[in-house]
């Protein structure tokens, strides 16, 4: 799929600094992009835009089609007229905007305010207000249960919605007078994605005037406290009650010695089979408005999947099941290719990945994925490798957001082991205090047509800058709140960025 040499960097919105405790879509974020088209860079990976849940990882959120209303700029709602000057600096006091890390509670009961306040508004401003009707009859099909999901949650007090009571009826909808009594609710709900929305076609449209594109993501699985299993019970594995029969997991391996128990509830494929797809299809078309190429999470669960019996406490006693293969891929080639013909998809095939993975690949020519950590010294794959090898229609990586980040992966991983550190300077000169930036010129050296550096390594930033450890649970460590000070992006790094992709061909 991919046609020519190219760059980028991946960097999450919530990690831009702004005045508000989190990165959002409004000024700070434009100024990223310009940073990054400044720096010659074609593209800007992001993780799931997604609403977030307990735990604040886009990879667990109550919707795989709607967007995040934390993300939305307050300097956009008073742009909008939907805060006045008073109510915006009331938004930003007390707020350190140099704090390395998003304190998610904190930066999330403020932006509800704010987007409370803008819900109020709304009424008094005509042209919103029909541009917002519009929003409402396009996005319907997915729109309208999310809003009566997250309404009936609010009412619930935020419970599972198999454990609803309130204005609920037997099959866990809102009663007819739950939806006259709690109109404003769904009104408010509405209102937010059509904000969210607004503001991120704004923030894509510079990205793409600036020739900067934008690389999305799509978890495999859902999860089973969300709009799509509730509204769309037909395609999963669950029971007549709704609570899943099989759930979804990774086997026992090199990482894990009791494997990856992710609880999410697996799919019933032939059931999706019978009705072409339809929701995966949507879900995708949905994505694809908001990005110009995918990052499909899991690849290797669209060939088989580990399937684990509900109530299992790890992931051992699970089975393979063969998955939907090329009868799904089909369907997708068939209605989502893009202008020029091609599956605007790259296919994360990492971990342990057989043949029939790769062919599964290779078949509808997905690129897939190269991760430097995990293919030099300490990695658990075969350490000798030559960066020409890898095969161009492929994406290369110095580390993803679930990676440390190259300097302090470096310093944990290789530098303290004489043997590795002897086989790393094969390749390239170990200084400690240039390691992200030397492995940045091996990725861009390298025959794969995209490389892609988290902004950490650009920055060459520790261990403190890591993004999330994959099997913390929540509170065990600090996931998904690291962002940058405004200072960090300096001219200096762009113009070294800039002349490094340049002396490669990118």
């Amino acid at each position: 799929m991919l046609s020519h040499r190219a760059s980028g960097v991946l960097l999450h919105p919530t990690s831009i600094p702004t005045q508000f405790g989190i990165g959002d879509l409004g000024p700070m974020a434009l100024r990223w992009v310009d940073w990054l088209a400044d720096a010659g860079q074609k593209y800007w990976q992001v993780l799931p835009l997604v609403p977030t849940d307990r735990g604040d990882s886009p990879y667990q959120s109550p919707s795989a089609f709607a967007g995040n209303p934390l993300l939305i700029s307050p300097e956009g709602l008073f742009a909008d007229g939907l805060l006045t000057a008073d109510e915006l600096a009331d938004a930003s006091r007390g707020i350190d905007p140099q704090a390395a890390r998003v304190n998610f509670a904190e930066a999330g009961a403020r932006k509800r305010r704010l987007l409370e306040t803008a819900a109020t508004k709304l009424p008094s401003h005509d042209s919103l207000r029909n541009e917002f009707a519009d929003f409402c009859a396009a996005e319907h099909a997915w729109l309208e249960p999310h809003a009566e999901f997250m309404t009936l949650r609010e009412i619930n007090d935020g419970r599972w919605w198999l454990e609803w009571t309130v204005d609920v009826t037997d099959e866990r909808r809102l009663t007819a007078s739950g939806r006259e009594k709690h109109a404003a609710r769904l009104e408010a709900h509405r209102l937010w994605q059509f904000l969210f929305f607004r503001q991120w076609d704004a923030l894509r449209a510079h990205a793409h005037s600036r020739g900067v594109k934008i690389i999305g993501d799509v978890p495999i699985y859902v999860a089973h406290d969300s709009a799509d299993v509730w509204a769309n019970r037909t395609w999963f594995q669950l029971d007549d009650a709704g609570r899943s029969t099989r759930v979804a997991g990774v086997p026992p391996d090199y990482f894990a010695a009791t494997g990856q128990l992710w609880s999410n509830p697996l799919y019933d494929w032939d059931a999706l089979q019978r009705d072409g797809y339809r929701w995966w299809v949507a879900r995708m078309r949905a994505t694809l408005r908001q990005v110009d190429l995918v990052r499909l999470d899991h690849f290797r669960g669209f060939e088989a999947y580990w399937s684990v019996r509900a109530g299992e406490e790890t992931a051992i006693n699970g089975e393979w099941v063969q998955g939907p293969n090329d009868a799904f891929l089909a369907v997708l080639r068939d209605t989502l290719t893009d202008d020029e013909g091609q599956l605007p998809i790259i296919a994360e095939d990492l971990g342990m990945i057989t043949e029939e993975v790769h062919a599964l690949r290779k078949r509808f020519g997905l690129p897939g994925m190269n991760v430097l950590q995990f293919r030099l010294p300490g990695a658990p794959h075969e350490p000798k490798f030559q960066l020409d090898e890898f095969d161009a229609n492929s994406v290369v990586y110095t580390g993803t957001h679930d990676n440390d980040t190259t300097a302090g992966w470096f310093e944990s991983d290789i530098a303290p082991f004489p043997e590795r550190l002897a086989q790393m300077r094969e390749f390239t000169p170990c200084d400690p205090g240039n390691m992200a930036w030397e492995f940045i010129a091996l990725a861009w050296r390298s025959s794969s047509l995209l490389a892609v550096a988290p902004l950490q390594d650009v920055l060459g930033l520790g261990h403190a800058a890591r993004m999330n450890t994959p099997g913390t649970a929540f509170g065990d460590f600090a996931n998904w709140q690291w962002k940058y000070s405004a200072e960090m992006l300096t001219a200096d790094t762009a113009k070294r960025l800039l002349e490094l992709t340049a002396s490669v061909g990118r």
